[in-house]
């Protein structure tokens, strides 16, 4: 919970000091035809089968994007999620949970709002770098995703908060997470 707590007040002091900048200034639509790219960091709390084993995600990501028109965006991101095992008392001594990794693979699209707001939906697999749950033939699951999404953009700075469904294999789970990237026109 401690790391949660850090991690929440770093995004926190981040965002505060994007906004006291001088230089910040609301944009309301992405460039029509233009390619963005960028690399953001991710944090979150994860819910459902996942929250058993882990109480904190923490992860990097890299974003290109495409301006359809004034107000549309197409997204392709990917990158990596790790969610830290959890410790778990057992009497005698503390077991810990080993952490999940997880690769997203995302398309998605974008729609501003206005005045910097959009809304964002996206699609994809997650696939598991290790399993939690320990399978005599070693293998991991390719989970479906799906990831609605809030955020503000100005200038070269991205916020967004989103929920992310991964879903299949009999193991079902989510994490709601903050996003804050820094990105630049190609």
């Amino acid at each position: 919970m401690k790391n949660l707590t850090k991690a929440i007040a770093t995004v926190t002091i981040a965002v505060a000091g994007l906004f006291a900048s001088n230089s910040v200034k609301a944009q309301s639509a992405t460039p029509a035809n233009a390619w963005r790219f960028g690399i953001g960091v991710e944090a979150g709390a994860p819910t459902g089968n996942l929250h058993n084993v882990s109480n904190v995600m923490l992860g990097g990501t890299a974003r290109l994007q495409y301006g359809v028109n004034q107000n549309v965006a197409l997204m392709l991101t990917s990158g990596y999620y790790n969610n830290f095992g959890k410790k778990v008392a057992s009497g005698i001594s503390d077991i810990k949970y080993p952490s999940v990794g997880i690769v997203p693979v995302k398309a998605g699209i974008k729609g501003y709002i206005g005045d910097g707001f959009y809304l964002s939906g996206e699609v994809g697999a997650g696939f598991e770098t290790k399993d939690v749950y320990a399978r005599a033939d070693g293998s991991k699951d390719t989970k479906l995703i799906l990831a609605p999404g809030i955020g503000y953009s100005w200038t070269n700075v991205d916020f967004g908060v989103r929920y992310e469904n991964f879903s299949g294999q009999n193991n079902n789970y989510g994490i709601v997470a903050a996003r804050i990237a820094y990105g630049f026109k190609l």
